[in-house]
């Protein structure tokens, strides 16, 4: 069984986040994609609550038979860390090969994360393209951790679709429309629990 492993912080989670994951799944021949909200994460101070973010994930991932959402990282008391998630994953799908799905901004800061040659040694890592990296920055880096941590790493071609959950909330602060952001569950998700004001 192959599983794609999608990360983040969906805060919130948008369409971009959902043709990704559908696309790579479809091209990589993935059996399913597992969505993971994370917990309290490190790097970031300012999110909604995880329990929160987590049933938007849900909302959004409803129709898609291939989609699961995933509350380890949620259920998490302590900061969360890729590697506690990942060592998780492996001893409940023992048997299947795990491919976590990042854009390239985020491969360019990997060696800043905890134990960071172990996670690489441990999961085959997708890496879908963003909008303003060089893709010879892309595959250089690439090159150079497959080679110093022998990983297995590489890039997909992927669609851009550049909409940012950023945007997102400093539009919603500002009375600005954001249908065809977000799914329409997940917009009166937002309004009915007046989020992000």
């Amino acid at each position: 069984m192959k599983i794609g492993i999608m990360g983040g912080t969906f805060n919130p989670i948008h369409h971009g986040h959902l043709i990704l994951s559908e696309y790579i799944r479809l091209e990589e021949n993935l059996d399913k994609i597992i969505f993971i909200p994370t917990g309290n994460p490190p790097h970031k101070n300012s999110v909604l609550d995880a329990k929160l973010r987590l049933e938007m994930v849900e909302l959004a991932i409803k129709s898609n038979p291939y989609f699961n959402a995933s509350d380890i990282e949620v259920k998490r008391t302590n900061l969360t860390y890729t590697i506690d998630t990942i060592k998780e994953l492996k001893e409940k799908y023992p048997s299947a090969e795990l491919f976590m799905i990042i854009g390239a901004d985020t491969l360019l800061s990997l060696h800043n994360w905890k134990d960071c040659s172990k996670v690489l040694s441990q999961i085959n890592f997708i890496v879908a393209d963003r909008l303003g990296l060089r893709p010879s920055d892309i595959e250089k880096e690439i090159k150079r951790l497959s080679n110093k941590y022998f990983s297995n790493i590489f890039n997909i071609a992927s669609p851009i679709i550049d909409i940012s959950s950023t945007d997102i909330r400093n539009r919603i602060k500002e009375n600005l429309s954001i249908k065809y952001l977000v799914p329409e569950t997940i917009e009166d998700y937002i309004l009915q629990n007046n989020l992000y004001r």
